[in-house]
């Protein structure tokens, strides 16, 4: 890792993020092609154009980092993958087809199987939120540069978790009755952990599903605002795993025990 200056890549790729989250908006305005996937997803044009315009600026600044994308099959036969990207162009493609807002384009780096760094954006929301390093974890906003912090409005009183779905699994459940958890708000994409490591939300618990694709940026960004990721065991979420296919997942501010 001494080779690579997390702090300078990651703001090296934010005006590209910001121009990549414009080209979403103007190609979602013109219509978008889509498609559905083999898996039964759909995609747009939008998502691959995404895709490339990301895919591109990071091969130019860390060329020896292989690149694992949602979009391309290129890596994904690896198994023994310790420093490499995570990218997902588009993660939250239902709510950008359908005009919504909560859609966010990520990129996640990931040295000895760990993310070290974050970049995502919502374009729509206008949001943008990276990280580097353990209390360097920041928003921009109508070019406001905050640091995050996502224990500043913490509550005990009142815990808010975000979920996948309005309909909270038993198993769910139960984990939100142990840490107290009193309300819950739907939310959809990588956002969730962005407003977890703002501290607009204390939480979020996920059963197995979904890519480490989906998870890397947000991972990086929650745990350098000095939130925890764990799966239900307890155990500290590693990248690079067979098919990265995500374990189960539960993101706590730091104030929740």
């Amino acid at each position: 890792m001494t080779e690579f200056n997390l702090k300078e890549i990651v703001e090296s790729l934010i005006d590209t993020f910001l121009e990549a989250g414009q080209k979403s908006l103007e190609l979602r305005n013109k219509g978008l092609i889509k498609k559905i996937k083999s898996d039964n997803t759909p995609v747009s044009n939008g998502d691959l154009e995404v895709n490339q315009i990301i895919t591109d600026r990071i091969k130019e600044i860390t060329p020896k980092l292989a690149i694992v994308s949602e979009e391309t099959s290129e890596n994904k036969s690896e198994d023994n993958l310790e420093n490499f990207w995570l990218i997902d162009p588009i993660d939250g493609t239902n709510d950008y087809i359908n005009n919504l807002e909560e859609f966010t384009i990520n990129a996640g780096l990931i040295m000895d199987k760990e993310p070290v760094a974050g970049l995502i954006f919502a374009p729509a929301k206008k949001r943008m939120f990276y990280s580097f390093a353990p209390d360097e974890a920041y928003e921009i906003k109508n070019g406001k540069k905050t640091k995050l912090d996502c224990s500043s409005n913490f509550n005990k009183n009142e815990i808010k978790f975000v979920t996948y779905s309005n309909k909270i699994k038993p198993e769910i459940q139960e984990i939100h009755k142990k840490l107290n958890v009193k309300k819950f708000v739907r939310m959809k994409s990588s956002l969730k952990f962005c407003v977890i490591a703002a501290g607009e939300f204390d939480g979020y618990v996920a059963e197995p599903r979904a890519y480490e694709w989906d998870i890397a940026a947000g991972h990086a960004i929650l745990k350098h605002a000095g939130g925890k990721i764990t799966d239900f065991n307890n155990n500290e979420i590693k990248y690079g795993k067979k098919d990265f296919k995500n374990s189960s997942l539960i993101l706590k501010s730091k104030n929740i025990i």
